[in-house]
């Protein structure tokens, strides 16, 4: 197999074939949905925003003591800052996760009478939160649809040939443009989820990849089905 030739790819013949590399991934990957726990919108905000640096598997672990000490914003606003620190402790950058936390749910408590606004436009006025955990919380606990780039998407983005653009916000409205909005949400989870398993950073798994037959990059990793299928994931990284 050779990687497939996109130089003169028209629009048409991009949409069709981007629409289609997702379809796949949604097969091989029917279970895709948000790897971080949560169970309101405050947990998810929260949890996202604690996930920088770190893993979901440690955020999911200390989620529970997290939130039955702090349950919403108004606790968690006046809550004590040694205690808070020793909970997100093993985070890492627990000082300054610590501080997000304080002030992200002060914000929440004196501009949104403690409620977890539901508009991007809002989100991204709260202390530490940028479109990318805006759009985490509108398509995950809201229902609004919203394409996360985290590092797994926008690599996966580039590859495929969906863009070439490299700051984030260019490539949510470049890869935006190409699916209907109903789409983002799961076409996120659907990437993230192919980056985390397959379409590894160093070597990803392309003799074991269910898209490859589209994927311009195809080549950039072992395509040994044997070699390859060693690398695959059965989950995210810990």
């Amino acid at each position: 197999m050779r990687p497939i030739d996109t130089t003169e790819e028209t629009t048409t013949q991009l949409v069709r074939r981007a629409r289609k590399i997702d379809r796949v991934l949604g097969e091989t990957y029917p279970d895709a949905k948000a790897e971080l726990d949560f169970d309101n919108p405050f947990e998810c905000l929260v949890v996202t925003v604690l996930s920088a640096q770190t893993t979901d598997k440690r955020v999911n672990a200390v989620r529970p003591i997290l939130f039955a000490a702090y349950p919403d914003p108004v606790s968690m606003a006046s809550a004590d800052r040694a205690h808070l620190e020793q909970i997100v402790g093993p985070l890492g950058f627990f000082r300054a996760k610590t501080e997000s936390l304080l002030k992200l749910s002060a914000a929440l408590v004196e501009k949104y009478d403690g409620q977890v606004p539901a508009r991007l436009d809002d989100l991204v006025t709260l202390p530490g939160v940028g479109r990318k955990t805006a759009n985490v919380v509108l398509g995950n606990a809201f229902d609004v649809p919203g394409i996360t780039v985290d590092t797994h998407f926008g690599r996966l983005a580039r590859r495929l040939g969906w863009t070439a653009e490299t700051d984030p916000v260019k490539v949510e409205h470049a890869v935006g443009a190409l699916f209907p909005k109903r789409d983002w949400t799961m076409l996120s989870h659907h990437l993230i989820w192919h980056g985390r398993r397959r379409c590894h950073a160093k070597k990803p798994a392309c003799g074991a990849c269910p898209v490859a037959r589209w994927c311009p990059a195809y080549g950039t990793g072992p395509t040994d089905p044997v070699e390859a299928e060693k690398l695959v994931r059965t989950e995210g990284p810990n």
